[in-house]
């Protein structure tokens, strides 16, 4: 199986805008002039107001269409959403290079086509290492044992009994961007970056059941969390990182329940750390005064160092940025405006600022975050762009609340070699050539 086309990731025209030196300048004064003088060169360009274009006899506005005069579907037909017909493209994807042993498999986000920061449930990747179960909730349990004075086990009632909090977080698999170390150009973003998504999760704060269960703070440093799939996926959790509150037992994810590949019916949240600690269908949480070393972060997801050392619990996801669009596989239709987007997020808090190149990082722009910018979740950025039909090299680079500045695959790699899988962060590069197709290059 070869990559799939992502044909509604390509570009809508723009208009033809033929703009001066003035006019572009007028970007950096003001991004309102700017759009009011690009209108009007557009119109102009294009012979008439889009006004008068419009009145002249385009068949789409002039005539209207069946669904304009005829009676829609009842509620009933489709009880749960769905998306449009018109959107069956825009789907996860699973990558030609990634053999599927057993459950074990991955399937993409579309990054390319997604809006605002919050990704669909639908749309969420996935990551299994033994299959997605369907867990009856009635059947489950959560248990917390180790370290504390009581031991208890809760079932699905118990917790839905008790205060919950809903917090939007990203969550980003370990080997995001992985298939990029070895210089391999996969076709687009949703390969490349894919393994990525955010989220409103609904659930109990950690800290205060481990609180009801007397955990004992001082001598237990480490909670080791276990799922209920096949694999018994296990990994540790400093105690520091569920002391602040953030980490969550959650069953809810965009205000419904937790779909079952995403753990129905109860996930471990745990902001800005890889997505293989954020352990699916929970079910035990053990209390210890030492990491457990568990199979998962002996062997995996940890980095294989220049020296040919392991770093191992190397969880947190650092700053990181890429854009969206324009983006591998599309293509750009015509000269003129364009509205480069992308997505940035930080695994230590606040993304601070995103700057844009298009000349392959010689200059740099910076970009506008939209509202709202959260800690430890996705963050939407803008930048305006006239192209004017040369090739382009489109790169962003992030920088978080701490001060951390996403380095280059130069500098990343003098750091930690070439032969690494996970906790790729290097700035992603986009080539755009005179025929408008975009692609995928790595400039170091």
């Amino acid at each position: 199986m070869g990559f799939q086309d992502e044909r509604p990731g390509r570009l809508r025209r723009a208009p033809e805008n033929f703009l001066t030196n003035e006019e572009i300048q007028a970007v950096q004064a003001g991004r309102r002039s700017f759009m009011r003088k690009a209108f009007v060169a557009a119109s102009a360009a294009m012979g008439a107001p889009v006004l008068a274009r419009a009145a002249s006899g385009d068949s789409a506005i002039m005539n209207l269409p069946p669904w304009s005069t005829s009676l829609g579907q009842p509620v009933a037909a489709r009880p749960y959403g769905l998306p449009s017909r018109y959107e069956s493209n825009l789907v996860r994807r699973e990558s030609p290079g990634l053999t599927r042993v057993g459950g074990s498999s991955v399937s993409f986000a579309p990054l390319q086509g997604l809006f605002g920061i919050i990704t669909p449930s639908g749309l969420h990747f996935e990551r299994h290492h033994q299959g997605w179960h369907d867990v009856d909730p009635g059947k489950h349990r959560l248990m917390i044992n180790g370290l504390v004075k009581t031991q208890a086990v809760f079932t699905m009632d118990d917790l839905l009994r008790l205060p919950a909090v809903s917090r939007i977080h990203f969550i980003e698999c370990g080997a995001n961007t992985g298939m990029e170390w070895g210089n391999v150009a996969v076709p687009t973003v949703q390969y490349s970056h894919g393994m990525l998504s955010c989220s409103e999760f609904t659930g109990v704060p950690l800290r205060d059941l481990l609180e009801q269960c007397g955990a004992d703070f001082k001598k237990g440093r480490y909670v080791l969390a276990e799922g209920a799939d096949g694999s018994s996926m296990t990994r540790t959790i400093p105690m520091e990182l569920i002391e602040s509150g953030e980490v969550l037992v959650a069953y809810g994810q965009n205000g419904e329940m937790l779909r079952p590949e995403n753990g129905y019916p109860l996930r471990l949240v745990v902001p800005g750390v890889q997505g293989v600690s954020w352990v699916k269908w929970l079910r035990r949480i053990e209390v210890g005064d030492k990491p457990w070393g568990a199979k998962d972060e002996a062997v995996h997801y940890v980095d294989l160092m220049p020296d040919g050392t392991h770093r191992q619990y190397s969880s947190t996801q650092e700053a990181k940025s890429v854009i969206t669009s324009p983006s591998g596989g599309q293509i750009l239709l015509a000269k003129g405006f364009y509205n480069i987007t992308g997505l940035a997020w930080s695994g230590r808090g606040k993304i601070k600022q995103v700057d844009v190149s298009i000349d392959g990082g010689i200059n740099w722009r910076r970009a506008r975050l939209e509202l709202p910018v959260l800690s430890k979740a996705l963050t939407r950025f803008n930048v305006d762009w006239v192209w004017d039909g040369k090739p382009a090299i489109l790169q962003s680079r992030a920088m978080d609340e701490s001060g951390y500045v996403q380095p280059s695959y130069g500098q990343l790699r003098a750091v930690r070699g070439s032969k690494s899988i996970y906790h790729n962060n290097a700035i992603q590069s986009w080539k755009v050539l005179e025929s408008g197709e975009v692609g995928n290059v790595q400039v170091l």
